[in-house]
């Protein structure tokens, strides 16, 4: 045998094992990403209950989706609540800083944090209804104390979303703290000596220095945050598992899986998902486009 053709048969041998290897991931991804996706896109201009073959309405689906108020309702109640975002991500940010510095307990301190980012998402709804509970929970016992009649938070429309974004906020916090504190002690300290030479201070050392250093970290967060967000689901179920009062702590993927599992509504939920995802595709473009344009090197 050839010197040549071993080397042929050797390279065969390897081209199948790899292709073997990246058979797996592909397949997985046509049969529950690809095929999944492009039947929903089918799915939407169907009228569909799940059960029976579905039936071709056209933009029946999407019509009646611009008309339907509830749709509408949680669409706002979904962006709303993600006014939590920048809050996080400020709070994050102030607590990467502080543990930064050189202090004792700061491990434990770190651990503690990010105790709620690994906790299962419904172990920590269930504590926090426990917590909004207007009649013995534990937030309107401390406002007791100083003399504050607490409001029922999950029962109460003006209370409700933002205990929801209290919630979210506590839950993130240690991840995006983590993920600051890793950007900011990557920072080169002859930069901060630098500007302390140039009579600096630490508010314009922060802002000229700290900020624009971190900010793949802020674009990474923001976007991944938007994406979880336009997804909540499992907090509203459990929490508010009608909707809250007066749906107003109902979003998007709650309201479609309603309309799918309780209604049987599936072409309809089709519909609403697919506008969900060009939704969240366009605000993901709109940042990446920005980010683009902020984006800055260090010689």
């Amino acid at each position: 045998m050839s010197t040549t053709t071993r080397r042929s048969r050797l390279h065969r041998q390897e081209h199948l094992t790899a292709l073997a290897f990246v058979a797996l991931p592909v397949i997985g991804f046509l049969l529950f990403t690809l095929y999944p996706m492009l039947f929903s896109i089918y799915a939407s201009f169907t009228d569909w209950n799940g059960l029976t073959p579905p039936v071709f309405s056209g933009l029946d689906n999407y019509i009646t989706m611009v008309q339907d108020p509830y749709f509408l309702e949680s669409m706002y109640n979904t962006f709303f609540l993600m006014l939590g975002i920048p809050i996080g991500l400020v709070i994050s940010l102030a607590l990467a800083l502080a543990m930064n510095r050189k202090m004792r307990g700061s491990t434990f301190f770190r651990t503690v944090y990010y105790v709620p980012v690994i906790s299962s998402i419904a172990a920590v709804a269930i504590l926090w209804q426990w917590a909004f509970n207007g009649d013995f929970g534990l937030i309107n016992q401390v406002l007791a104390l100083v003399g504050i009649d607490g409001p029922n938070w999950l029962q109460d429309t003006a209370t409700v979303k933002p205990a929801l974004i209290i919630m979210a906020i506590w839950k993130g916090l240690g991840f995006s703290m983590l993920l600051y504190l890793a950007a900011l002690q990557s920072v080169p300290r002859h930069l901060y000596e630098a500007a302390a030479l140039d009579g600096a201070g630490a508010w314009k050392q922060f802002r000229h220095i700290t900020v624009p250093m971190v900010r793949p970290v802020t674009f990474f967060l923001v976007v991944t945050s938007i994406i979880a967000g336009s997804q909540v689901f499992v907090e509203i179920n459990i929490m508010t598992p009608t909707g809250g009062p007066e749906f107003s702590s109902a979003t998007i993927v709650w309201y479609i899986w309603q309309k799918a599992f309780d209604n049987l509504q599936m072409g309809y939920a089709s519909a609403m998902s697919i506008v969900l995802g060009l939704m969240v595709f366009l605000i993901t473009f709109i940042q990446f486009r920005l980010n683009r344009r902020n984006q800055f090197s260090i010689d």
